[in-house]
Parts: structure tokens; sequence; C-alpha cells
């Protein structure tokens, strides 16, 4: 854990303003104080990322994100905490303090960027080497020119399994860092590490900042699978970066082209449309998509015409519409793949790609035309079918203007009158609202239950004494000078829940040491603890600040503390009983 001091820590804070840093991002508008926006982190379509200008924190309702500016670029840049002290630091023109800290991850995610920078190049000599004769034959009859094939790093594994590890190994990397790459394993027996990736045509993956997070390889022969990706390790996570961002990011396109592989994205670069992205070997995932609409103004997914690549599509449509973000769909002729189209177009690949992107409709055409397909539109039956799916597709829409425009559309379609349909929709529309608010408040009663607060989990057995002691430390933070006031009446004992009362003397402690409180939030709790912390004290900010209303939290803690536990009163004999009912009656009359 990073030990770094807290006047360090305060400097950077107040020389990278968080609302100014996350409006790099994001757009954010002001409300009162505080800063709103739609959350980096996942898809929404209604602002719900809170930045606390009062405190330097934020907090987003939709995800449950919460912390500083700290938290803010670990999040947003994938770095771990000592990594974006390090990048703040470098922003404010701030040097770092020298040997007072524990930098142990950040030294080990550096030395995973440089075995996989050094992997590279092996894996790039041997391509262009006669080893790899076969890989470079295989790009080469895929179209892919010298240039290209440059550009993008790519390389070959030998079909050997120690050829890697040996040569990392001869430039001094360790094999428990080989490993916590991925770019080598333990053999069964524990005797020796082998490659993970041989026989293969290799393609890096590289982040934004031009680090080699991981590998993709394209097995030479039958083996299964055809396709093998680098594991998840500390400087990679495949469900949180895109192929070629790295090169679509400086493009001057307000729109990215999503792929499915890594051939169709370096075919559509060469043919001439560096904006192309393609996800790791899964399906598109939200913070894929929170991703994206960080470099782009909309996504024009490209995948194959194959059942599959349709219902890839229809996911990826659902997923990218919930971050906001204008979504097209391409459907390339005969069902190709984009690489296969634009090889069979030779020299006149970009004109004839470039056609269809102009061609292209948006998602909702593509959804209606896919839905129409599956009901035969001469029986009525199938015809009310289809008009019934369709509206459920339109009440998707937010935007009144377009929904009115497809109701029309949908009326020249069917010979169903236009005033009929927008009656469906706005059917359909009050049940959808309706299905929403028994959502939202199931999840309130969830909330007020408290049944699945997993970070304090006495909680729900103790609503009334958590919510005070929360509120009190909420209180706490906005007005440490009321320390001493507050220790005259209370102490760590009296509280209920065990997670508060680590709290209180967390928060105690850093106040008696003139620390700003939240200060340590990056360093000193887990995420999920963080995200807590920063709602409770986030919460307080809307609530009373007088001296009554600190004295009702106190009071109802005192109260809550005094009332006999279930195994006191089970185990109490009568006198003791009848003691503890006495007090209690005292206590309310």
């Amino acid at each position: 854990m990073a030990r770094l001091s807290d006047d360090f820590i305060s400097e950077i804070k107040y020389r990278n303003d968080l609302g100014e840093l996350a409006a790099s991002y994001m757009q954010l508008k002001r409300r009162g104080r505080n800063l709103v926006g739609l959350c980096p982190f996942h898809g929404e379509k209604t602002p719900s990322f809170n930045i606390y200008t009062e405190n330097g924190s934020f907090y987003c309702f939709g995800c449950g994100t919460g912390g500083d500016v700290i938290t803010f670029v670990m999040k947003i840049e994938n770095l771990d905490y000592m990594e974006a002290v390090k990048f703040l630091a470098e922003r404010a023109g701030m040097s770092m303090p020298e040997d007072d800290y524990d930098d142990s991850l950040s030294r080990l995610r550096t030395r995973i960027y440089e075995a996989n920078r050094e992997a590279a190049r092996f894996f790039y000599q041997k391509l262009i080497s006669k080893e790899g004769f076969e890989g470079l034959a295989y790009l080469r009859a895929r179209g892919l020119a010298d240039k290209t094939i440059r550009h993008f790093g790519l390389g070959f594994a030998p079909d050997e399994r120690f050829a890697l590890g040996n040569h990392l190994r001869s430039r001094g990397f360790s094999e428990s860092e080989m490993i916590a790459a991925n770019l080598v394993f333990k053999s069964r027996s524990g005797n020796s590490v082998l490659d993970r990736f041989y026989n293969r045509v290799m393609f890096p993956i590289i982040d934004v900042r031009g680090n080699v997070i991981a590998f993709g390889g394209r097995i030479m022969s039958d083996q299964k699978p055809k396709y093998l990706n680098t594991s998840d390790t500390p400087v990679f996570n495949k469900s949180m970066n895109l192929f070629s961002l790295n090169n679509a990011k400086n493009s001057k396109s307000d729109s990215l082209i999503l792929c499915e592989g890594y051939m169709d994205v370096i075919s559509l670069y060469q043919a001439g449309f560096p904006n192309a992205v393609a996800t790791l070997g899964t399906a598109l995932t939200p913070d894929q998509a929170a991703l994206m609409k960080r470099y782009c103004k909309e996504v024009i997914i490209c995948y194959d015409a194959d059942e599959a690549g349709q219902k890839a599509t229809a996911r990826a449509i659902d997923i990218l519409r919930r971050t906001g973000l204008p979504v097209k769909v391409i459907s390339i002729p005969d069902g190709k793949d984009p690489d296969e189209f634009i090889r069979r177009h030779g020299e006149q690949g970009h004109a004839a790609f470039q056609n269809v992107l102009d061609n292209s409709g948006n998602d909702m055409d593509y959804r209606l035309q896919k839905l129409k397909s599956r009901f035969d539109m001469s029986s009525p039956q199938d015809k009310l079918n289809y008009l019934n799916e369709a509206v459920k597709l339109l009440c998707e829409l937010d935007n009144p203007m377009e929904r009115d425009i497809y109701a029309s559309a949908l009326s020249d379609d069917t010979g169903v009158s236009k005033d009929a349909i927008k009656e469906q929709i706005k059917n359909a529309m009050r049940r959808r609202d309706r299905n929403r608010r028994k959502t939202e408040f199931r999840q309130l009663q969830k909330d007020i239950s408290a049944r699945d607060d997993r970070i304090n989990p006495q909680h729900a057995s103790h609503l009334r004494a958590a919510s005070a002691e929360e509120n009190l430390i909420a209180f706490l933070v906005s007005n440490p000078d009321k320390l001493t006031y507050i220790h005259e009446r209370l102490h760590p004992e009296d509280f209920t829940t065990d997670f508060n009362r680590k709290l209180f003397l967390y928060f105690s402690d850093r106040i008696l040491n003139h620390l700003d409180p939240l200060n340590g939030l990056s360093s000193d709790f887990t995420t999920d603890e963080r995200n807590k912390i920063v709602r409770m004290v986030n919460a307080g900010v809307e609530m009373p600040r007088t001296i009554e209303a600190l004295n009702e939290y106190i009071d109802v803690i005192l109260e809550e503390k005094a009332k006999p536990t279930e195994n006191e009163i089970r185990n109490s004999t009568d006198d003791e009983f009848t003691d503890m009912f006495a007090r209690l009656k005292n206590k309310h009359e």
C-alpha cells in the first residue's frame, strides 16, 4: 500500500481540480454547487455522475463508483494508485517524493509493459526471419503490405515452447514477471515454464498511451482455439480495452467503426479507414462502450452478416444505445466481412467500402428490417405481430420527433393508420414507465432495508443506529471542528456497527493529526468501501449542519447502543429482564 505524505496528496489534489480534469473526458453541467454529467464509467442516458466541488469528490448513482481525483484517474486511465498519482504529479509539474512509498505494484506493472514491448520486438523479428516464413506468407496472402505489418507491429511466435521465455530471461526478466504478463505459464510438473503463444501470427494490443498491454495470436494449424488472447493481467483487462483504439483516437473522424476481428480492423486501416476498432475475443461490454464514448460521437457497427454476427449486432446496439451514442449498422453485400470485401475490390477497396458506409442506416432501420424479415406480411396475424414488436422498438426512442418519423414510415409500410400506431406507442410507453417505477421502488425498498449492504453487513439488522452513525460521520467530515464536542458526548464503543465504528476512528484520527479526512480514501480502502464512504459523506452534504442535528444523531446512537441485544434478552434472568424493561420504559416516558 502506498505511503505518501498527506501534504503531498493535498497539493496533488489542489493542483488537479477534479471538475476541470473530468471535463477533459466528459461534458459537465453545473447544478447548484455541484457538477453533473453522463457517467464515463458506464452507459446511461440520464446524468447520474456528480462532482461535489466542496470536497473534491465524485459519485455516480448509476453504477455506484465514487472517489476523488486520484480515483477518477485510476478508473478512467486504467492505472493503479501510484501510477495515477504520478500521472497527476506530471500534469501539475510536480516531482514525486523519493523513497517514502511502496510502489511494488507500480514497478510490476512497469516490468510487464517492458516485457510485453520486448516480446513484441521478438515476435516481429521472428516474423521477418526464416522461422516466420509461414506467418509472413499468411499475412501477405491476406493482402497486407509490409508497411501495414510494421505499423501494427505484427509478429510470429515460433513453433516451440521455450523460445520467448528463454529470450526474455536473457534480457533480465524474471520468471514471476513473465508469468504475471501471461507470456509464459508453469508446466504441469512445475519444473519449467512454457510459452503461452507458439506457432501463431501475433497481434500486439496497444493502449492509447502507446504501451503494449497484451497480444492476440492466430494459430497456423488446425489446432484450437483459432485465436488466443492474453488473459487478464495487472495491465490488461480484455473487457475494458479495444484493439487499435490507439490508431482510431488519432484519426480525424468523429465516428468509430466497430469490427469483430483484428484482420477486419487492419484491412480497413490499410484501405484508409483508421477509425476502426475491435473487441478482444469477447462480445462488446458496457465498459468498452463507455470507453468508445470518450473518443467518438457515433459508432458504426460492422460485424459479420452470419447468424452469430447478427446476434452480436443486436446486443451491441442495446449496449451502445444505453450510453446515448448514435448507432449505425453496415450491411456488407454478399454477407462478406470487411476484410473479405476490401480484398475482393482490390485497389477500389476504399471507394467500395466508403459507398457501403455512406448507405448505412441507423440502428432502428436495421432492427426494423431484421424484424420484418421474420414475418409474412401477407398474413393479417403476422402483420399484427410485426406491428406489436415494432412498437416496442419505437418506444426505445427518446426523441419524440424520431418516434413520429418512424411511426409515419411504419404506417406507410403496413397500411395501418399513423394515429393507431402512435396510440399503441403511447400505451406501450405508459406500461414501460409503470414497470420502471416499480423497479425503482423495489430498489429503493432494498436500499432502505440495507439487506444488500455487503460492506456493513450489520446495517440491515440495525437500521436506525447505522443511519444515525452514517449521518454523524458525514457531519464530522464536513465539520471537523466539531470533533472535540462529539468526543465529549460519544465514544467509539457507542457505535453499534463495526464498519461505522472503524470509519469514526479513522476520520477522528486524521482530524486529530490535522490531516484532510478524505485524502486517504484511494489508498486506505478497497474500491467497494471507498464507493460506500463517498456516497455516505456526500449524502450528508445536503443535510442540516446545525448543532441540533448533530445532537440528534448522537442521541439516536446512544439510545440504540443502550438497547439490549437478542442474546442479552435470551440469556437474562427474570430480574435482569425486569430491569432492562424498566430502563427502556423510563427512556420513552
